[in-house]
This record gives structure tokens, C-alpha cells and sequence, in this order.
């Protein structure tokens, strides 16, 4: 069996090293069997980033966190009583430690309904991954032994996922693991095992038990991910994603125009996610890119001569986007970021495509405001062709617009851009009372800014809404 010692001793972390030392120190005081088991073992073995350490005991997890807390110098632990499991909250990596339990589970709920507790062997057996179902002993007599009893190590020389035990239990007992299949297929690079892939199928509706928040939580775990197509596509082969996200389901298989170079919709949308992840570590963008066509299947008509048309699907994508943001509980502010991003995701291109005015520039930047960044990211990740010719040109469009963006003056005064008039002034000036009179005036104000007619000043405003007083009461 592996020892692992020689692995660990390439970890820079000196911290990682501190804890191992308390928690083979305090095992033994105790003594009671630890070992670090699950995604760290997996990490150290791939020589992949060290996130958190996972320390499983074979006895009260609870108390036991609380001696390797104090070892280590925390002063509180967040204890989950039912669970037999504690984390140990610190700056440096987050530490979990968990008794070994066996869980029992009924058909309505993924939560256990029984725990039970169990050895090191009965703890294994009821992971997700053979990868993850791999154990290192940090006793001082065989620190770093690697217990590997479902050859979770040749799975990762393999590079492929499988379950412990049957894939129907596994899945059917947490059918979260599914979704977490895709994104460890895409965390990875890992291939799952066919049998895997079948019971997925099989199981798919098994995740309506699963919380919204949950679901949530995964994908954006796989949009995280260097390459998130390889998970999006695993959900929408497996079923999964016709319920956990049926408008990126309704795409596949709808045909656009060649002008995407992707006909199906469905992949054009899976390839603009990929780009955007080569281009940007913000999750947010990624989201984005998934959903800024999320309404050209219901917008799609044919025209004779265009083929295939989707008038008004930025506008449609918005409205969209708060079922989407109510079903998945997304935060207010991930819920307006995507319907902006939605919406305008056409007007940077548009403006590619024609003279650029100052105008139009300032009317970008004052819809985008703090965003506009994220903004040409996504429309630049949604270039998919695959002629380098039009790639060039195409960036080269987007290159110009952002010039102009840089050389309009009033950048950072457009993001938070309104009239310098306010509506109070308008209604004390002109004698009238709160209404849509008020608000017409001060859009006109703002037009004639962003047209360049008056200078963005108050003195100007001012002179300008007395020059057209006629004119607005004729409105």
C-alpha cells in the first residue's frame, strides 16, 4: 500500500504540517483512530491545491475537535451535534472532523435518518468516489499508510470516476452525488464510469429531493471549474438538467443560423461558458454566459431570407431571469447582474457593427455602469466562430469600442449618471407636484447631455430647462 510521507513533504503549508502534528499527538494521548480521509487525500495524491483537511475519528468527533482546536490554537469550534461532526474555523485551511458513521436514509429526503457509528472500513464504504474513499493514517507507527480498500488510487491513474458501492444505492441514497459526479468529471478531467452515467440516467428525477439551494451550490461549483462544459454537458446527457435547469435544457438540439458557427444553440451557449472561463475566474461572468441565450428558443422564428431569427431575446432573457433566480435561490444581487448582462449583452456588438458615436458610448456605460466590464468580457467570450479571419476581426471591433469608452471623459461620472437637476428643484421652479411631468423633464435634461447639446454641469441644465420651459409644457 502507499505511504504517502514523501508526498507530504513537498507541502509548502506549514500549517498543514502544525495540524497533522496535533492531531497525531492528540489521537494517541486519546487514544483513539484518526485518519485524514476524503478530498484532501485525493488533492495530495493529484498534487492538486490543499483547500481544507478532512479528519475522520473512530469515537466523538466532537470532543475530539475540541482537544485539536486547542492544540492548535482556535478558541471556538462550530459543532453539528446530530452529525458527530465539528469545523474548526481559522485563516489558514479550514479543518473538519467528523466521527466514522454509517447513515441510513429514507426515499423522501437526502438527509440520514439514521446515523449510526462505525470503524474506518464501514465510514469508507459509504462515500461518494472511490477517489474520495481513501483514508492516510497519521498514527506515529504508520504515518502516511494509505488504506485504499475500493483502488481508489487506480481510478485516479485512470482518471475515472466510480462509486463504492452500486451507483443506484450511492445515487439513490444522496442524489446530490450525481451533480457532484459532473463536477468532479469537470474539476478533474475525470471520464465516469458508464455504469455511473447509466444510473444517473435512471435516477434523474431522484433529485427533485435534493434543496434548491443545494443544486445551486453545485453548479456553481462546476461554472468554478477550468473547463464548466464538461459538467453542463454531463446534466444535460444524464436528464438532470431538464430539472434542474429547464431553460439551458429547452436549448439543445434548437438550430440557429450558421453565423454562430454552432447550430445548436445549446453548444454555442456551452462554448461562449468555456470561453468566458479562459478569460475571467469570476463565477458571476460564467453565469452570465450561461444564460444570455436563455430565450432564443422562445423567441426563434424563420425568416425566408435571414433563417433563423431571435428579435428581442436579450429583452425576453431579462424577464426571464427572475424565475430562474427565484427557483435557485439566487441572491438579489447575482439576480439583477444577470438580467443587466442579459440584457444588453447585444448592445456593445451593435455598436461594432456602426459609426460609434459619444453618444451611444455614454449610453452603454450609464445601462452597464459598474458592470461594463464584465459586460465586453461576455460579449468577447461569445465570439465562437472558428475563422481566425473574423476572431481578429471581431476583437479588433471590440478593441475600438473600449478605446472609446477610455477616451470619453465623463467614464466615471456616466456610471452613477443622472440629471444635475434634481426633481425637487424642477417641481419648486415650475410649481408643480410629484409626477410624470417631473420625470419627463429630467430625462430631456439627461438626453440633452448624453447627446452632447449641454455640458453635464448645473449651470448649463439650468439654462437649458429654462430655454425649453415652452416647449415642456406642451408636452
Amino acid at each position: 500500500m502507499l505511504n504517502i510521507q514523501d508526498i507530504l513533504k513537498k507541502v509548502q503549508n506549514k500549517y498543514i504540517h502544525e495540524i497533522l502534528k496535533v492531531v497525531t499527538k492528540v489521537s494517541e494521548e486519546e487514544d483513539k483512530s484518526a485518519y485524514i480521509v476524503g478530498g484532501f487525500v485525493r488533492d495530495l495524491i493529484m498534487d492538486k491545491e490543499l483547500n481544507d483537511i478532512d479528519i475522520m475519528v473512530v469515537g466523538d468527533g466532537i470532543d475530539f475537535a475540541k482537544k485539536i482546536a486547542f492544540g492548535i490554537g482556535v478558541k471556538k469550534i462550530v459543532p453539528f451535534e446530530k452529525f458527530g461532526t465539528a469545523l474548526i474555523p481559522n485563516e489558514n485551511i479550514q479543518v473538519e472532523i467528523a466521527s466514522a458513521r454509517e447513515e441510513k436514509y429514507n426515499s423522501e429526503s437526502r438527509k440520514p435518518s439514521k446515523i449510526s457509528y462505525t470503524d474506518l472500513h464501514g465510514d469508507l464504504v459509504r462515500r461518494d468516489f472511490t477517489i474520495n474513499a481513501m483514508a492516510m493514517h497519521i498514527s506515529s507507527e504508520n504515518f502516511g499508510l494509505l488504506t485504499d480498500p475500493y483502488n481508489g488510487l487506480a481510478d485516479i491513474e485512470n482518471k475515472i470516476l466510480k462509486t463504492p458501492l452500486d451507483p443506484d444505492e450511492t445515487f439513490s441514497e444522496d442524489p446530490l452525488r450525481m451533480m457532484r459526479a459532473a463536477y468532479f468529471a469537470s474539476k478533474l478531467g475525470f471520464i465516469i464510469e458508464d455504469k455511473c452515467i447509466d444510473s444517473m440516467k435512471r435516477q434523474s428525477e431522484r433529485i427533485k429531493i435534493v434543496s434548491w439551494e443545494r443544486i445551486r451550490d453545485e453548479l456553481f461549483k462546476i461554472l468554478k471549474t477550468k473547463k464548466p462544459s464538461i459538467g453542463l454537458r454531463i446534466l444535460q446527457e444524464t436528464g438532470l438538467m431538464k430539472i434542474v435547469f429547464p431553460e439551458i435544457d429547452d436549448m439543445y438540439g434548437i438550430e440557429q443560423t450558421a453565423e454562430w458557427n454552432h447550430k445548436d444553440i445549446f453548444d454555442h451557449t456551452l462554448q461562449v461558458v468555456d470561453n468566458a472561463a479562459k478569460l475571467t475566474d469570476k463565477m458571476e461572468i460564467r453565469f452570465a454566459a450561461l444564460v444570455h441565450d436563455i430565450a432564443k428558443p422562445n423567441t426563434r422564428r424563420i425568416n425566408k431570407k435571414k433563417g433563423y431569427t431571435f428579435h428581442g431575446h436579450d429583452a425576453v432573457g431579462e424577464r426571464m431571469i427572475s424565475r430562474v433566480a427565484f427557483r435557485l435561490r439566487l441572491s438579489k444581487k447575482i439576480k439583477c447582474y444577470l438580467e443587466k448582462l442579459t440584457l444588453l449583452h447585444l448592445r456593445p456588438i451593435s455598436l461594432v457593427k456602426e459609426i460609434v458615436t459619444d453618444s451611444a458610448v455614454r449610453r452603454l456605460m450609464i445601462a452597464a455602469g459598474d458592470d461594463l466590464d464584465d459586460l465586453m468580457v461576455l460579449c468577447r467570450a461569445d465570439i465562437t466562430t472558428k475563422n481566425s479571419n473574423k476572431i481578429k476581426k471581431y476583437l479588433n471591433n471590440f478593441d475600438k469600442v473600449e478605446m472609446k469608452i477610455s477616451k470619453v471623459s465623463e467614464k466615471d461620472n456616466m456610471k452613477k449618471f443622472q440629471s444635475p437637476i434634481r426633481g425637487n428643484e424642477i417641481m419648486s421652479l415650475f410649481k408643480l407636484k410629484e409626477g410624470k411631468q417631473v420625470g419627463v423633464i429630467k430625462k430631456a435634461i439627461e438626453e440633452a447631455i448624453l447627446e452632447g447639446i449641454i455640458q453635464n454641469t448645473y449651470d448649463d441644465s439650468y439654462q437649458y430647462l429654462i430655454n425649453k420651459k415652452d416647449e415642456f409644457f406642451n408636452i
